[in-house]
């Protein structure tokens, strides 16, 4: 699928959240980026035949304070790579990658894995 596509894809996914939720997503950029870097995946102990469709970089809501501020943007980056490999069904790729959004905005909001694995944003 195109790059342009697949971010029309994820613009969309953005734009269908409710507005409270967007409204609350302050000082963050959402990226399209093809794979997750090697220094990622290994960091997080992601084993070789594993991968990320996403990954939140950033200190989340709960745990900022004043001293945080002035900082660079959080960011949320949505691997375009394995997200198309693992999803060739165009629809089911969409809902895959509004689901990995989800998902790393729960980690924006403080969730961990436990608690989106219980909403269903595993």
């Amino acid at each position: 699928m195109p790059r342009v596509d697949f971010q029309e894809i994820l613009r969309k996914a953005l734009d269908d959240l409710p507005g409270t939720f967007r409204e609350a997503l302050q000082n963050l950029a959402v990226v399209v980026e093809d794979w997750p870097a090697d220094w990622l995946l290994d960091e997080l102990g992601i084993p070789e035949d594993d991968t990320l469709y996403g990954f939140y970089h950033g200190v989340p809501l709960p745990e900022r304070s004043v001293s945080l501020s002035g900082n660079l943007p959080d960011k949320i980056s949505i691997y375009r790579g394995p997200l198309e490999e693992d999803f060739p069904d165009p629809a089911e790729l969409r809902r895959q990658i509004r689901l990995t959004l989800l998902h790393e905005i729960g980690h924006y909001f403080g969730m961990d894995e436990e608690e989106l694995s219980r909403l269903g944003y595993e």
